[in-house]
């Protein structure tokens, strides 16, 4: 890979998403993105136990069927880079051994789909492999109980927070050639805006996604209007404001194309506050939505950020501010 700039690495040999698959929970089914989202589940527990053996069934069932859509067999997969939100990414780890492929476990939060995408891309340019499977997930009532209280102690949720999707996404990357391939990638610094509230993760990460859009744009030498869309993982309502006024005082005008996938992925009535939220948020619109407008030529060149809070249970609990993250990838259409 060349490099470009500070933080920004440009593809010398292309790098293609040949499959992918999706699958969500039934809250996303019924929000905005509703006729994109063709495979869902009406039971948030799959039948299992736990919510927790729920969330691994989906990623199994997600991974198996992005191999499947590639025309490949699991023996065809060469690595396997995944994580969720958790704690120690179990559901991929547990996949992963379901697999039966050489795997890589990533935790980058809700910014996981993007790091491992990005990652892929250059192990594949660098020769060593050739198809490379990576995939995120995350639940609802999984992330609820982990990061904030059981669902049976049925606490007031503030005006400001957000909704964890329940849902996920794979993708197979791949030297084979498709009509989509991504060209670039920047990986993100971590980024403080002081924040302590747990609630509030749009204020938290936006400083991240700021961070990372503006030195892509400044090594690049490119500007938000070179896109069809740019997308931002998980910020809602408040912390895609925050954006678009951050980006702002730094030049940037980042428009009409730009959208937030976590404000945008519920409808209104659905009361999900700020919006959506999750390791699987950005993965879930991205394997359908966005990747359906590439292949239609609807869009031609995106940009896909992916941004996630870096905290966990015990550093909320002993009042520290949130650090965040927000990884890019560029993808166009052949």
């Amino acid at each position: 890979m060349k490099r470009i700039g500070k933080q920004t690495l440009e593809l010398e040999n292309e790098c293609f998403i040949i499959g992918k698959s999706s699958l969500v929970g039934e809250k996303e089914k019924n929000g905005a993105f509703n006729e994109y989202f063709e495979n869902y589940v009406d039971d948030d527990k799959m039948g299992q136990k736990t919510f927790e053996k729920a969330e691994r069934k989906m990623l199994e069932i997600i991974t198996e069927n992005a191999i499947r859509d590639a025309n490949l067999y699991k023996g065809d997969i060469d690595l396997y880079l995944s994580g969720d939100l958790t704690n120690q990414i179990v559901s991929s780890n547990y996949v992963a051994e379901i697999l039966g492929v050489p795997f890589i476990g990533i935790y980058s939060a809700c910014s996981t789909i993007t790091a491992c995408l990005g990652l892929a891309t250059m192990l594949i340019d660098g020769g060593g492999f050739n198809n490379i499977l990576c995939s995120s997930i995350s639940h609802f009532s999984s992330a609820e109980r982990q990061y904030r209280y059981p669902l049976e102690f049925g606490n007031q949720r503030q005006a400001y927070s957000q909704w964890t999707v329940t849902g996920g996404g794979a993708f197979v990357i791949s030297n084979k050639k498709s009509n989509i391939k991504i060209t670039k990638v920047c990986f993100s610094k971590v980024q403080d805006y002081g924040v302590i509230d747990i609630a509030n993760m749009g204020a938290a990460m936006a400083v991240a996604a700021c961070d990372t859009l503006c030195s892509f744009f400044d090594d690049t030498n490119s500007k938000p209007g070179d896109y069809d869309f740019i997308a931002t993982g998980d910020l809602g309502k408040l912390g895609s404001d925050i954006l678009r006024d951050l980006m702002s005082k730094k030049g940037y005008d980042v428009g009409q194309n730009y959208s937030d996938i976590g404000h945008s992925i519920y409808k209104f009535e659905e009361e999900s506050y700020q919006g959506g939220i999750g390791a699987g948020c950005s993965t879930c619109v991205l394997a359908t939505y966005i990747l359906d407008k590439l292949k239609s030529g609807v869009f031609k060149k995106v940009l896909i950020v992916a941004t996630g809070a870096l905290m966990s249970t015990i550093t909320n609990q002993q009042g520290d501010s949130i650090p965040s993250i927000a990884h890019l990838v560029e993808i166009v259409k052949c």
